[in-house]
């Protein structure tokens, strides 16, 4: 069982890297660093398409990674 966990938190682990890593940027430098912060608290822009979809995937995979990093640390006992 051990095994198994280690072998799926591996995939997990690379899988959420991947998905980070394809996710694009909120802000374009300095100055989107400035802007983007306030347009996001006064606009009510969302992430659509493939944005929206990474972040879900991103989501689901973390929650995953943080059960099975647990289940991990239970088996060392």
């Amino acid at each position: 069982m051990k095994v198994a966990v280690d072998i799926l938190l591996a995939i997990v682990s690379i899988a959420l890297i991947l998905v980070v890593l394809l996710q694009s940027g909120k802000s374009a430098g300095l100055s989107g660093a400035i802007g983007g912060a306030s347009e996001n608290l006064i606009g009510k822009t969302k992430a659509r398409g493939i944005d929206a979809l990474l972040g879900k995937i991103t989501v689901v995979l973390a929650v995953i990674f943080m059960i099975l990093t647990l289940l991990a640390g239970y088996f060392i006992k």
